[in-house]
């Protein structure tokens, strides 16, 4: 439920066109409804601006169809993450409408177009193939979320010339999500080059001395780079989710 669903009931109350009984009715989920298993926030659409987003290792697909059937009458979007391919089969069983990213592992369930909030471009950069599926859960998140969003895929420092010969791209974004493993370069670089917050997302993509992520989350803590962030190993929502806030303000 939005700010202005709250008003509508409201001045529908005061206009005598609905009874205090119904709104309450109405009202009365607002804040969170207890499932037992989870207590779902329909509160935080109105608080954050989008809704609880579902994290879905450790859940049950029947607990998960559960706080969507929940959230599904409110008709605002949907956003589940990490989500395993036996688990989505079964919650598009109840949800046909529902799309699957198997490489993300996001589920996304929408209600008509989404409408644009953000200011500007939101670009995620890539460095290699396999930091790919981390960043389609970037790219997934911050549409969703209302932002117009476009990809730059497998431009890393080992063969530089790919991200410079984009550099007209990259400086037309509002807010770029830099994504990459090994030793975790790219943001840097992409600093570097910019004027514009960089959200760097380190992967867990690499040999054993990159310790799962471990030595790209340094390298890019320490970047030379001002204006870079860095979210936490594999976290590609996180990115999405701030580089959508950041985007509405900037």
């Amino acid at each position: 439920m939005k700010e202005q669903d709250i008003a509508n009931i409201l001045q529908s109350v005061a206009a005598g066109a609905m009874t205090a009984a119904a709104a309450l009715e109405r009202l009365k989920t607002l804040p969170f409804e207890d499932l037992g298993y989870a207590a779902v926030d329909h509160h935080r659409t109105i608080r954050q601006g989008f809704p609880e987003v579902i994290y879905g290792e450790g859940k049950t697909a029947a607990q998960i169809i559960g706080i969507m059937e929940k959230m599904a009458p409110r008709k605002h979007p949907i956003l589940a993450t990490r989500i395993d391919a036996d688990k989505a089969k079964q919650i598009r069983k109840r949800f046909p409408k529902a799309k699957y990213y198997p490489g993300s592992r996001v589920l996304t369930l929408t209600f008509g177009k989404i409408t644009l909030q953000g200011k500007g471009l939101i670009l995620v950069v890539s460095a290699g193939t396999s930091d790919i599926p981390v960043a389609e859960e970037a790219f997934l998140t911050a549409q969703i979320m209302g932002n117009r969003v476009e990809y730059l895929y497998d431009v890393g420092v080992a063969g530089i010339h790919r991200l410079m010969s984009r550099t007209d791209k990259i400086r037309e974004a509002n807010v770029i999500i830099v994504v990459a493993g090994m030793e975790g370069a790219l943001p840097s670089v992409v600093g570097g080059l910019v004027s514009r917050p960089v959200i760097a997302v380190p992967t867990s993509t690499g040999y054993g001395a990159s310790f799962g992520g471990i030595a790209a989350l340094l390298g890019m803590l320490n970047t030379c780079a001002a204006g870079v962030t860095v979210v936490n190993i594999d976290n590609g929502f996180g990115a999405g989710y701030f580089a959508s806030l950041v985007n509405r303000e900037t």
